[in-house]
């Protein structure tokens, strides 16, 4: 099965090697067809510590790391 990767946006760089990368999406209402952004927060594992925030990251999917972290940073856009 493969891994998900997301694209999404740094909101926080306060912790160590850890960031909060926030990914919007589009949806569709299934009834009215009005389209509308939702989006989620993640917490993803950062290494390398170079992030700061408002960054475009890619973040995989990955075995837990902690009780939340469950992402790593793959590469910077």
């Amino acid at each position: 099965m493969p891994k998900r990767e997301l694209k999404g946006q740094v909101v926080s760089d306060k912790m160590e090697k850890t960031v909060v990368v926030k990914v919007e999406t589009i949806k569709e209402h299934p009834k009215y067809k009005k389209r509308y952004k939702s989006h989620k927060k993640y917490k993803a594992h950062n290494s390398k510590l170079d992030l700061k925030v408002g960054d475009r990251v890619v973040i995989r999917e990955c075995t837990p790391i902690s009780k939340d972290k469950k992402w790593e940073v793959i590469l910077k856009l």
